[in-house]
């Protein structure tokens, strides 16, 4: 390893009309091609009419301190605009989902790159980032949109420093956002709809829609799923890839690669359709020609008509999702299981995003409540039938 040279810099006065000291060195950068480089740095330190030479000299050696101490870390002079290009997208977008490089790359190129593309890495400061998400919900976007950035830019900072094209902390790690308010609200199928929707289904949506509502699964699982996923001899049904905008891939996240029970219900149906298959690999749910549904097409063909005429215009693929969550923990099942089910990575996420409360089931639990506290906890009083909580109030 070089010896580390110890700097004072030159100091000198600079500017005809008014005068100021200019202090100047040699610091080394990282250039855009990632090796070292030594150039000469210059910093106006004050004028001449305000400071002595010796005060001049006693701010330039505190700027030189953590350089002459070794805490000085090379900066890159590459810009964002050219590391995201030659460095991000051709060395990090291969590990993920196509449909997340394709969120990825827009979300470059209609917010972050306009907003930070000429600005050198080293440059962009933790204010910066903070003003520019905060201007972004203040113009209409979410706060999902919002996060979003924030995560994206902490990954340029994560991988620029891996790959060591950017020396100091990572900005994005310090950005707050207001705290977060639900804009639109959250719906479930009542079980009573459950029939009526799909009675007025076509065949094959019908089908599509039993199955996401019995097993949780998210529409790119069905629209992927083939006969080679099916199990029929143990009952189950594997999740090993996923559909979506047209591209066939793995599932959204690993703990989204999983099995789930086939429901007896929906065997013979199943059965009957796996009675005109060729092949193990053909879909269980295709076109004429053979080829994946479209999730948006089925959605405003199918599934948003039968919503509007049964007075549920919110229902989509995400409701039927939603509704299998909360009616599974309904019936008995426990919140790790309704995970399982779902395939989620954390047991937040099922809890807090996707289990809604059932106003029916809180009020037989309230006067099941009311029962236990009017008898000194002891069920078996009152044998003509529990009174309602609030006659036990009056």
């Amino acid at each position: 390893m070089a010896r580390r040279r110890y700097q004072r810099g030159t100091l000198r006065k600079r500017g005809q009309r008014d005068p100021y000291w200019e202090l100047q060195w040699r610091e080394d950068y990282i250039k855009p091609d990632g090796t070292i480089g030594r150039r000469l740095v210059p910093w106006k330190i004050g004028d001449v009419a305000k400071l002595t030479r010796r005060e001049a000299r006693k701010l330039a050696d505190e700027k030189l301190r953590a350089l002459n101490q070794g805490q000085y870390a090379p900066q890159s002079t590459i810009v964002s605009a050219d590391y995201v290009e030659r460095y991000l997208v051709p060395n990090f977008f291969p590990t993920l989902k196509l449909s997340t490089q394709k969120r990825y790359r827009r979300t470059l190129n209609i917010h972050l790159i306009p907003a930070f593309g000429k600005a050198r890495l080293c440059d962009i400061g933790t204010l910066e980032i903070q003003r520019f998400v905060l201007a972004k919900m203040e113009s209409g976007l979410s706060w999902e949109c919002a996060d979003h950035y924030r995560n994206l830019l902490s990954k340029i900072f994560e991988t620029a420093k891996k790959w060591g094209y950017h020396s100091g902390p990572n900005p994005a790690a310090g950005i707050e956002l207001p705290e977060k308010t639900p804009v639109r609200e959250k719906h479930i199928l009542e079980l009573e709809q459950i029939p009526q929707l799909l009675g007025v289904l076509e065949k094959t949506v019908r089908t599509m829609v039993y199955l996401a509502l019995l097993t949780g699964l998210r529409i790119g699982e069905i629209l992927a799923l083939n006969w080679a996923s099916v199990d029929f001899g143990i009952g189950q049904i594997r999740v090993v890839r996923g559909y979506y905008r047209g591209m066939m891939g793995s599932p959204k996240t690993k703990c989204s690669r999983r099995s789930v029970p086939l429901p007896e219900v929906l065997r013979p149906v199943l059965m009957r359709l796996r009675e005109q298959t060729a092949t193990p690999e053909e879909l269980v749910f295709h076109t004429s020609k053979g080829t994946p549904y479209n999730d948006s097409n089925l959605l405003h063909r199918d599934l948003k008509p039968a919503g509007r005429k049964l007075g549920i215009p919110w229902l989509n693929w995400h409701s039927l999702r939603r509704t299998h969550a909360t009616l599974f923990q309904f019936a008995g099942g426990s919140l790790r299981d309704a995970q399982a089910q779902l395939g989620h990575s954390k047991m937040s996420t099922t809890l807090e995003i996707y289990t809604l409360p059932m106003p029916e089931q809180q009020r037989v639990t309230v006067e099941k409540l009311s029962v236990l506290m009017a008898n000194d906890g002891r069920k078996d009083q009152n044998p003509e039938g529990p009174p309602l909580a609030s006659q036990q109030i009056q």
